[in-house]
């Protein structure tokens, strides 16, 4: 029972912010899950954060669906590509020692940064070259967004945040945001409101997977508050995304992966 307690806020916390960056939180409830449970395995640590995810995006989704802020059409685009990927991921993270598992991780995370400090996030500029697809999104409140994008580039580039989501349990907002606000040309809040979306689908197949392997046993105690925690969280996430402009979601983006890409990279090394 305490131990209930104690994973309920940290599931609100994480859905917040995660939903508030479009990420699911997975890239900080990972990180977290390591130091708490260091005797875990990386199966282990990558069935919880999948599925907790999943419920994180699943209200986040909900709750931008009412902002009219997802772009649907994207997003099923996207995820015909992800699912695949996540299927073959989840099915690879029991054969990952934990170590490289948490130098992975944290490399990933610091990659990351870097990209997102080197590159300014769109504006919503369309592309020039090869095939495009041009988009129009209107808000609830009248907000327009209007940008185009490679779609052969979007789903080759879903294809392996799909894998490598699963593979590390980080639910692949993390890695889809920068990608579609730097490469693909998206506003920042529709990719954040369609990578939700996009993460919701495809963290649900990688949750599958698991639950019909029987990953789930021993560990739905921990699923259960930190699931309850982060759908009530997403709800808050999604309204202050109302208010925070894109610039500042990148940054408190990139602060979060700086810290935990360090702390999980120390972790391994002194391990």
């Amino acid at each position: 029972m305490p131990e209930f307690f104690w994973l309920l806020p940290v599931g609100f916390a994480l859905g917040a912010y995660g939903t508030l960056i479009g990420a699911g939180g997975g890239f900080l409830l990972v990180p977290i899950l390591l130091l708490m449970y260091p005797q875990d395995s990386p199966h282990t640590i990558a069935t919880i954060s999948l599925t907790v995810v999943f419920f994180n995006a699943l209200s986040g989704s909900i709750a931008y669906a009412r902002m009219r802020r997802i772009d649907y059409k994207s997003g099923l685009l996207f995820s015909t590509a992800t699912v695949p990927g996540a299927i073959v991921g989840a099915l690879a993270t029991d054969r990952m020692p934990r170590r490289p598992f948490d130098l992975l991780v944290g490399v990933l995370m610091l990659a990351i940064c870097v990209f997102l400090l080197s590159r300014p996030a769109s504006s919503g500029v369309g592309v020039g070259g090869g095939r495009v697809m041009r988009r129009r999104i209107v808000e609830a409140d009248g907000t327009v967004h209007a940008y185009a994008y490679n779609p052969v580039l979007g789903v080759g580039l879903s294809l392996g945040v799909g894998f490598l989501s699963s593979l590390l349990g980080i639910g692949g907002g993390i890695i889809h945001v920068p990608i579609m606000a730097n490469l693909l040309h998206f506003p920042v809040h529709v990719a954040t409101a369609t990578s939700h979306f996009t993460l919701a689908i495809m963290t649900l197949t990688g949750s599958a997977v698991h639950a019909l392997e029987g990953d789930f046993v021993g560990v739905f105690g921990r699923i259960v508050p930190l699931s309850i925690g982060v759908a009530a969280g997403a709800q808050l996430g999604a309204g202050l995304a109302r208010w925070v402009g894109g610039v500042w979601i990148i940054r408190a983006l990139v602060a979060a992966l700086a810290f935990v890409g360090v702390r999980l990279i120390l972790l391994a090394w002194h391990g």
